[in-house]
């Protein structure tokens, strides 16, 4: 790999060469300066003592802007391409953004569908997996709480992009796209396991891990540790939500 050329004040990446030779280079975006809050520790322990090794972490949590044209390299080339594959483009992809040598595109989620179309079947995109769907939850932004993020992979193209979808916890309804995708059937299902996530169009949107009877789904921010006491060598473990405060 060519080493990392820099410029004062721009940090410059150079990637290996693709499948056609070319040398493609990109500034990534710089984040904000907008600080949203700070976590203190690694599960924003507070009150108690943090047993997990990382309590003296303090982590800004920063907003990332949309990026702006020229995006470098093979980003621009992604976005021309599903511009000219998709005539509803600008309604579908609500903003770009260019982070850590990453291209993430916000999609509606009406519009899901036919961007995984686009990227698979494309010659100039031709996203043939999709790595999965993973789940995530942000209770504090209201009418975005749901997410449900898409990592792609061009095996032609040697290249990656991430789609992400948001959906409010009113209304958790996402488009299945296993039938494109088929990979993605029991990641769609874990997702709406752990997550509520209901992807419409799947023909079998059950539990995969927790009973077919269970309340709630575990891995949102706001389900309870709960937890059972253990003992151990005679001595007794409280259940995790009786260890620590968690804010």
């Amino acid at each position: 790999m060519t080493e990392p050329t820099e410029t004062p004040g721009e940090a410059k990446v150079v990637f290996p060469a693709t499948t056609d030779g070319a040398i493609e280079t990109f500034a990534p975006a710089s984040p904000t300066d907008e600080i949203l809050e700070t976590r203190q520790g690694m599960f924003g322990v507070s009150g108690t003592g943090d047993t997990s090794g990382y309590g003296g972490l303090v982590e800004p949590m920063r907003a990332i802007p949309p990026s702006a044209r020229p995006y470098g390299g093979a980003f621009d080339a992604i976005a021309d391409a599903l511009e000219a594959a998709l005539p509803t483009y600008r309604q579908a992809v609500k903003a770009v953004v260019i982070d850590r040598d990453q291209m993430i595109l916000q999609v509606d989620r009406d519009h899901l569908h036919e961007v995984a179309q686009a990227l698979r079947d494309d010659p100039a995109l031709r996203f043939e997996m999709c790595m999965g769907v993973s789940g995530v939850h942000h209770p504090e932004d209201a009418g975005r709480e749901l997410r449900a993020h898409y990592p792609f992979l061009s095996i032609t193209h040697n290249r990656r992009v991430s789609v992400e979808v948001t959906a409010p916890d009113a209304d958790p309804r996402i488009p299945s796209i296993i039938d494109i995708y088929p990979g993605n059937d029991w990641h769609e299902r874990e997702t709406f396991d752990f997550f509520g996530i209901v992807f419409e169009g799947h023909p079998h949107l059950t539990r995969i891990q927790m009973p077919d009877d269970w309340r709630g789904h575990p891995q949102r921010k706001d389900y309870p540790l709960g937890g059972i006491p253990v003992e151990f060598k005679g001595a007794q473990i409280p259940p995790p939500d009786q260890r620590r405060s968690y804010n």
